[in-house]
This record gives structure tokens, C-alpha cells and sequence, in this order.
């Protein structure tokens, strides 16, 4: 289904890893809220079960994790889609073939639906991420769907209502949606209790205000098929010392604005991680775009992404795939994935391209953090010292001035896959191409 596939396996396991919960900010829990959906019935045939054996990993085994993207005209034409063109690396609505409801309005639709999708391994976690554009009265509606090892298949879990404006609805993931194979934490689809799944498909649904013209599209969906395993700590860093010139904002300045988009302070990591490397590569938003941001408020870009990727659904700015796809729009290229180690992350500081990681610590794991702990937390990698320890730029820290940290690799490496599986926002532009086999 895709133009570009990477599978990545950690190396030789030496310690066990525990995954918990995720939360999107700092101290934060996780929020669940039932979203009625769109109103409609999505059709489509399950592949027939295959006589694959259900298989656990071994405790032993190393995280696996499979990026699949799909870019490009003939990568989408692969999949199928109804009311909707494929041209110039996108799929745009076109003539629309049903009628949704959805935030108390009617709204028109195409749908493109990928191929089936199987990675090298079984997996247990899947996230999807996007790029796409949404006129004024448009939006995108992002679904995903998984089959077990025993060849179950799964409802359609939505991902995202999205779009880059909030003017005629609210920005929202869709809560949580179980069965027998899958269930939803609010970006991520995790295979059920004592399951293991084989294969998945993404469906996009493109929509607009029923009665205008506006052409919804998108030019890029992905996901990570991931498989939990053990961690296996790296060494130095084979491209020796380097940090890039990342601009610093802190989080912390912004204590108590705008609490209809999560308040500032602890609650916006990740739009201000996110600011950061959008700063690295002079992509922030101009000043006229965030003109309604109160005068008095300094780095006041940070308060604009904060809103900008805002979910209502779980009242946060940490969705993973809402923060990557807003920043694709300002640098052409974004999606989130997870990496097997630091040797990865490594590369793509050889790149020139700066990395936010998702972290997760308990008091004492993190020398140096300017907070004791956190269920969920976004920093930006800038690079390496010498000695193979991580640069990093940690929006928690009190000011701007101290923003810049430096952590122990062994330490950063361990809170890092132990908390997210690896997960980051990959964010990059025309003049920083992704590594060699990305």
C-alpha cells in the first residue's frame, strides 16, 4: 500500500520493558469522552482468515516496529477510492458519493481506503498519522482497522476528525472504541487483552459543509505497526559530537493561558516542543496568525499551536498525529513514528533534523530534569555530546535561559522506549531530506 516502508528491531534484549498508559502532558491523566461519530455506514470486506498461529513474543524479543507511507499518485491509486481523485501526490474530494452528520451539521464526503497492510511481524500497537489540507468548511475523518493472528477483524476505530481550523467544529479524537480484537487510547489502536494482530487498513474520509465548494485533501497517511520488547541500551554515538541550533521555549511561561486549550504550564509540551522545531527551520506561524493571542504573553507562536492542535475529545494538546499533521502543513513533511534506539535517532541528527521524543520517568530516572516525574512528556533531541549523552531542549524548565539539558544516555534511552516504545515527531523540510532508507 505504500511508497515507503521501514521495519526496525531493537537489538540483543538485555532488560525487560513495562509500558504504561500514556497521558499527552506533563501530570496529566488520560481523559476518555464518548464522541458520537459520524453518521453513517461504512461498508467494505474483511480479508478471509489466514491459517497464521497466534504467537506472543518472548519476554526476550526486541521491540519491532514497521513505518509504512503512502505519498505518492500510484501508492494511493493501490487503494480504493469513491468519490475522490488522486493528482499531484494527494486524494481530494471530488464528487461527493454520501452525506454525514457530524457537530450538528450535513456535510458531504469521498472516501479513499488503502490495501491491506501486513508487516514483517505481529504487532500489538499501531498509530496512524496524516497530512492534509482543510479549507475553510472542510475537515478530515481518519479511521483504522486491525486483524488478530486467529483472523478476526476489527471494527473501524476513528482515529481523528481533524482539521487545521476550529471555525465550524471542534478538533476531536473519538474516545475509546473496544471489541474482541482492538480498542482506542485516544491516537493509538491496541490490540486487546491476549491479542495479537497480523494486519491492518486505514480509510480517509475527506468532507465538507454540505453546499459549498471547498476541496478537502490529503497528501500523506501513515502508520507504525509496533511490537513491544526489551530494551537494549546503546553506546557512544557513531557520528560524534553534534547538537543543532534549536531555537528554546519554555512551557512553563505560559502557566495559566487560555485554559479552554489546556491552560499552559504543565499541560503544553507538545505544541511547545513542536514550536521549537518549527522554529529550527523558520516555519513558525506569521505574526497575523496569532493576532488574537493576548499582546502581554511573551512567545506567543506557542499559545497559536496549542490551540491549532487542541483535542477536544480527551482536552489536551498532546495528540500525537494532530501535532505532526499541523506541522506538516508548515514544513511539507511530518508523521509520527518509533524508532529501535538512539542509533536511529543519531541518524537523523546527521540529517539535520531534530526530533521531539515522548518520555516517561518516575522520580529519580531522569539526573537533571527540571521535573521529578511524568506520566507523558514531549522533549526535542538536538543532538550528542562526545560521550554518546543526549542534547536536549526540555520545554518543562522554568524559563527559556534553561531550557537546554543534557541527560544521560543510558538514563534518556531507558525513559524513552520504556515509556512510548520510541515514539517521536519527525518533522523535516525540502533542505533537510530524511536519512538514507526513510
Amino acid at each position: 500500500m505504500s511508497s515507503r516502508t521501514r521495519t526496525s528491531a531493537g537489538p540483543a534484549p538485555t532488560l525487560l520493558r513495562r509500558l504504561p498508559l500514556r497521558a499527552r502532558a506533563l501530570g496529566t491523566g488520560f481523559v476518555a469522552l464518548a464522541l458520537v461519530g459520524v453518521a453513517l455506514t461504512e461498508g467494505g470486506t474483511a480479508p478471509a482468515p489466514e491459517p497464521v498461529q497466534a504467537r506472543l513474543a518472548a519476554a526476550a524479543a526486541p521491540a519491532q516496529h514497521t513505518f509504512r507511507q503512502v505519498t505518492s499518485d500510484a501508492a494511493f491509486r493501490a487503494g480504493e477510492g469513491q468519490g475522490v481523485k488522486v493528482s499531484g501526490g494527494a486524494v481530494s474530494l471530488a464528487t461527493p458519493v454520501g452525506r454525514a452528520s457530524y457537530a450538528g451539521k450535513r456535510w458531504e464526503l469521498g472516501r479513499w481506503t488503502s490495501a491491506w497492510s501486513r508487516p514483517a511481524h505481529t504487532f500489538d500497537e499501531l498509530v496512524p498519522s496524516w497530512d492534509a489540507t482543510t479549507p475553510p468548511n472542510s475537515y478530515v475523518q481518519v479511521k483504522a482497522r486491525v486483524v488478530s493472528t486467529a483472523g478476526r477483524t476489527s471494527t473501524w476505530k476513528v482515529l481523528g476528525n481533524y482539521s487545521t481550523r476550529d471555525a465550524a467544529f471542534r478538533r476531536t479524537s473519538a474516545g475509546v472504541q473496544s471489541d474482541s480484537v482492538a480498542n482506542v487510547a485516544t491516537d493509538t489502536v491496541r490490540a486487546a487483552t491476549g491479542v495479537r494482530l497480523q494486519r491492518y487498513q486505514l480509510r480517509v474520509l475527506v468532507l465538507r459543509l454540505a453546499g459549498t465548494k471547498a476541496v478537502p485533501a490529503v497528501r500523506s497517511v501513515q502508520a507504525v505497526a509496533s511490537s513491544g520488547g526489551a530494551l537494549q541500551p546503546t553506546s557512544r554515538p557513531l557520528h560524534g559530537a553534534r547538537s543543532l541550533a534549536v531555537p528554546r521555549y519554555s512551557q512553563m511561561i505560559h502557566r495559566g493561558e487560555y485554559p479552554q486549550y489546556g491552560g499552559g504550564g504543565q499541560a503544553w509540551c507538545s505544541p511547545t516542543s513542536l514550536s521549537m522545531i518549527l522554529g529550527y527551520y523558520g516555519a513558525l506561524p506569521s505574526a497575523a496568525t496569532y493576532s488574537w493571542v493576548s499582546g502581554s504573553y511573551r512567545d506567543r507562536f506557542v499559545d497559536h499551536l496549542a490551540r491549532a492542535v487542541y483535542d477536544h475529545g480527551y482536552r489536551g494538546a498532546g495528540n500525537w498525529a494532530f501535532n505532526t499533521a499541523y506541522a506538516a502543513q508548515r514544513t511539507g513533511g511530518a508523521f509520527v513514528t518509533r524508532l529501535a534506539s538512539l542509533r536511529d535517532v543519531e541518524r537523523f541528527i546527521a540529517s539535520g533534523i531534530p526530533l521531539a521524543a515522548s518520555i516517561t520517568f518516575s522520580r529519580g530516572q531522569l539526573t537533571g530534569a527540571p521535573i521529578s516525574s511524568t506520566n507523558g512528556h514531549l522533549v526535542v533531541v538536538t543532538g550528542f555530546t562526545a560521550n554518546g549523552d543526549v542534547v536536549v531542549n526540555d520545554p518543562a524548565a522554568a524559563g527559556n535561559a534553561s531550557v537546554r539539558r543534557v541527560y544521560d544516555r543510558a538514563q534518556f534511552e531507558r525513559v524513552w522506549q520504556r515509556g512510548s516504545r520510541g515514539t517521536v515527531y519527525v518533522v523535516h523540510d525540502a533542505a533537510h531530506p530524511l536519512p538514507a532508507g526513510w
